[in-house]
């Protein structure tokens, strides 16, 4: 294999770059000649906008740098493949371009789009005798990639999560001395509520925790808030309550779209979330007279590289460099995941057919969550907390944390 190229796509995480530093690695160790980077994902490569790695990554000091540096150091995009029937201009560029450069395998970093993208593009190679090798690398905050245990990034964003409500739940506490005050934190998560649900590690010696947690999962009933929050309020001065983005009644109805439904749509015609906190802060001041605040955390997780975790930038370098060994052999059509061990906690790597994958999206299991207290069971704070743990601090210049920049 002579030459291989590497892409970033969707929503960044902390560890995202990680991967990039994996699928590197292992390649130089492989014997690869040039490691390419895709300057903002498909829609660049399609421009021929590509990067040579060494440039930047053949040295030791950047390598480390690139590792705490938060976003998509490659650049990103929500870019869809247009479907492979009547398009085949565009496959066929791409193939070109890959032709080109000498690319003998492609390698993309994303999450359930972008797994879509290794699908169609695997599939394009097979029906037409292509030789290029086409590996998907997960990697999403919103941990809904089937299949695999967990998703890398998800675990840096759970830390950031936990960690930011402890100091809201300590902030909010601080007040509610004449009435109490209603602290309402918005967090991310479109269907599947995994992020939401690292609320719940907040709990701890230290911590009382958030006092309750709604999910995607379980429809949204309004009246049943307002009564939560009511009831809450009688009994304590402070009270926080973690919501996600998503969350909709059993209508089907997005509740940030209870003031307007005037959403706009993404590239993958995904309507375009937020306002669900400070919509139901507006409703509870008006139903009860409550003081309230609503906070949301919005790109805020999925950037926090200072508090990433270490294990999850372990797994994020582990899935890219198994990406490379598996095309190396001639495997395609394939995302690498990961494999959680019996006993302490320690994880491998596996790959399975992306057919499987791409599109489909793993929620929480309905068990996990005590639908009547709103909260997670124990099951759920089993399976997250190891995915937390560890840290890899900043390097510092004049107080601030050192970002590695593309130039």
């Amino acid at each position: 294999m002579k030459n291989i190229i590497v892409g970033q796509s969707g929503g960044p995480t902390a560890v995202i770059n990680s991967s990039v530093v994996g699928v590197y690695e292992e390649a130089k160790k492989l014997g690869i000649e040039k490691v390419y980077g895709m300057v903002h994902g498909i829609e660049g490569f399609l421009n021929d906008n590509i990067i040579d790695l060494d440039s930047y990554l053949n040295d030791k000091d950047n390598i480390e740098l690139l590792k705490r540096t938060p976003s998509a150091f490659l650049g990103s995009c929500r870019y869809k493949l247009p479907k492979i029937e009547g398009n085949e201009e565009v496959y066929e560029k791409i193939f070109k371009i890959l032709d080109k450069h000498k690319i003998d395998a492609l390698f993309y970093i994303g999450g359930n789009d972008s797994m879509d993208t290794i699908k169609m593009l695997s599939d394009y190679a097979k029906e037409h005798n292509k030789s290029q090798k086409f590996m998907g690398i997960p990697k999403t905050i919103d941990n809904d990639l089937p299949i695999t245990d967990h998703c890398p990034g998800y675990g840096s964003a759970a830390k950031y999560i936990a960690t930011s409500l402890k100091e809201i739940i300590r902030d909010n506490a601080s007040f509610g001395v004449v009435k109490p005050t209603i602290c309402i934190v918005e967090i991310m998560g479109r269907h599947a509520g995994w992020l939401t649900a690292a609320a719940s590690l907040a709990k701890d010696d230290t911590c009382e925790g958030v006092d309750a947690i709604y999910l995607p999962e379980v429809d949204f009933d309004l009246d049943k808030f307002v009564s939560k929050v009511k009831d809450l309020a009688s009994k304590k001065s402070s009270v926080v309550i973690a919501v996600s983005e998503g969350i909709k009644t059993s209508d089907g109805k997005f509740v940030c779209e209870l003031n307007s439904s005037d959403r706009k749509l993404d590239a993958f015609g995904h309507k375009q979330l937020s306002g669900c906190a400070s919509t139901l802060a507006n409703i509870i001041a008006n139903k009860t007279g409550l003081k309230t605040r609503a906070i949301e955390f919005s790109t805020l997780q999925r950037a926090a590289t200072h508090l990433a975790s270490l294990t999850d930038i372990k797994e994020a370098i582990m899935v890219g460099k198994r990406a490379v060994k598996e095309a190396v052999k001639g495997n395609t059509g394939m995302m690498v995941t990961i494999k959680r061990k019996n006993g302490k906690y320690s994880s491998t790597t596996d790959i399975y057919d992306i057919h499987n994958i791409a599109n489909i999206e793993k929620k929480i299991p309905i068990e996990w969550i005590d639908i009547k207290n709103n909260q997670l069971k124990k099951e759920y704070i089993e399976y997250a907390k190891p995915l937390i743990n560890g840290e890899l601090l900043p390097i510092f210049k004049d107080g601030l944390p050192v970002h590695l920049i593309r130039k």
